[in-house]
Parts: structure tokens; C-alpha cells; sequence
């Protein structure tokens, strides 16, 4: 059950060892904004030489574009490695290209980021484009330019567009993009707060310090995870639809729900079929 993701330049090699012992539940490895041209190649081999094991902890790499030049090589170099748990394909616009990802990395695990509003409009499409594909995100500084978009309630739509299609297409709910100020904790916890209620599940994050506080917003509170154990003990005594003595009322739908946020605050993995 993966709530957060620490994100860490690929050419950093200390600085991603610090990352695996910061206690997020995934380190992404940035081969792509976080490195400029001139260290690309290095990025690349670093990162190589880290995941040739396995890490502590999951190890995911935003290689570069697919039409970068240096996409090509990214995928080459990182197929088949014992410590890579996935693969996050930036600039996604459209299925084909999970297809060619997929057929040049045999089975990898892949996450499309959708960063225009072209990538928005083929959510679905892209969501459904093979089985390697795992989980969609937004990437939300560049969709923000590309629509521009001045306030947060500008991107409520095309969040909810992107759960939707996950969703639909049986992924796991994605992760809620980025939160860029590091220091105020305040706005992230509202923020968190937000993608929650839109249907998000964890977040990615820039900073350490944003790890604690992305947790406490995604783990369900002790009331809710007492509601949700009532529920299923009920579903458990009478299978079928039944009402609590306080009026709530239980059917398979409400019992899913219940049953995802015990798995939630227990961090196993709930079945999201």
C-alpha cells in the first residue's frame, strides 16, 4: 500500500540514499526534469548501478521522454534490473506509446504521467492501453501552462477526469501530483485533504518533510476505521443487505467501501476490481 512517493535527481547518487531510508513508501528516480542535458548520461548510469540490487525499498525511475533523445536509451538501460519496480513515462498523449514502452521493456510495470490537455481528453484510452500500464498521474505544473490555469479550482476537473479513467480501466486510485512549497505544511495538508475527497489515494513529494503529512491525510481516522469495522462485522453476521441500529444502511457497495478502508489502516492492499 503505497501512500508516498519521494522524488530524487537521478544524478544525486547521495542524495537518493538518503531518500531510501526517509521512510516513503517509493523513491521515484528523476532522470528527466530534475537533470539537465549535460548529465543525462550520468543520471542514467547512476541510477543503473543503484537498482543492478534491490533497494530497501521501491525504486520507480521517471525516465525521459519516449521522442526525447534520450528516452530510448533510459528504457534500455533500466529493462531487466532486479531493483526497478516501475517505470514513470512523462509526456504521455496517447495509447501507442504505452504500447511501444511496453513492447521494448517486457512486462515492466508502467505509470503514465499525463501532463496536456490532450492527455487529459485520452484518459481512458491511455488507461486501457496494455496490461503493463499500473496507475496514471497528472503532471500538473506542465498541464497548468499548457491550460493556463492561474487557480487550484482549475484542476479539479481534469483530477477528477483522471480517476475516472483509472478507475474505469481497473487501475488503482492514482496518486494526487506534487505539492511545490516545502515549507507550508498547512497548505499541503489542505490540499491532501482536497485530492482525498476527490479520489485520489497518496501523493508524490519533493521534500521529506512532506512525507508525514501526506500519510496522516490519506490514513483513514480512528472514527472512520471504527465505522468501517461495524460495517463489515454486520455484512459478516447477516450477507446481504442489512441496516446498523444507528439507520446506516449496508449493501455490497457501502461494504466494498468499508472493507477498503480497514485494508487502508492496516496499509494492506484492498481489491480495487
Amino acid at each position: 500500500m503505497i501512500l508516498t512517493w519521494l522524488y530524487v535527481p537521478g544524478d544525486r547518487p547521495e542524495v537518493v540514499a538518503k531518500a531510501l531510508r526517509s521512510g516513503a513508501d517509493a523513491v521515484i528516480v528523476d532522470l528527466e526534469d530534475a537533470v539537465s542535458a549535460s548529465r543525462k548520461e550520468y543520471a542514467r548510469a547512476a541510477t543503473a548501478e543503484l537498482l543492478a540490487d534491490r533497494p530497501p525499498v521501491a525504486v520507480h525511475v521517471r525516465v525521459n521522454a519516449l521522442d526525447s533523445p534520450w528516452g530510448g536509451a533510459d528504457l534500455a538501460a533500466l529493462t531487466g534490473l532486479r531493483g526497478l519496480a516501475g517505470l514513470r513515462l512523462p509526456k504521455i498523449t496517447g495509447p501507442q506509446q504505452i504500447v511501444q514502452a511496453a513492447d521494448r521493456t517486457g512486462g515492466v510495470a508502467l505509470h503514465a504521467l499525463l501532463e496536456s490537455a490532450l492527455a487529459v481528453e485520452r484518459a481512458y484510452e491511455i488507461a486501457r492501453a496494455h496490461p503493463a500500464l499500473r496507475g496514471l498521474s497528472l503532471g500538473e505544473a506542465d498541464l497548468r501552462a499548457d491550460l493556463g490555469i492561474s487557480a487550484e479550482a482549475g484542476l479539479d476537473w481534469p483530477r477528477s477526469r483522471v480517476v475516472v479513467a483509472a478507475r474505469a480501466a481497473g487501475l488503482a486510485p492514482p496518486a494526487q501530483s506534487v505539492f511545490p512549497d516545502i515549507r507550508d505544511m498547512e497548505a499541503l495538508a489542505a490540499s491532501c485533504a482536497r485530492g482525498r475527497a476527490l479520489g485520489f489515494l497518496g501523493r508524490a513529494a519533493i521534500h521529506p518533510r512532506q512525507l508525514p503529512v501526506i500519510e496522516r491525510a490519506y490514513l483513514p481516522a480512528p472514527e472512520e476505521v471504527t465505522a468501517a469495522e461495524e460495517i463489515v462485522a454486520a455484512a459478516r453476521r447477516s450477507p446481504g443487505a442489512v441496516a446498523l441500529p444507528d439507520g446506516r444502511f449496508v449493501d455490497p457497495a457501502v461494504l466494498a467501501g468499508a472493507e477498503r478502508v480497514v485494508a487502508l489502516s492496516r496499509r494492506e492492499s484492498p481489491a480495487y476490481s
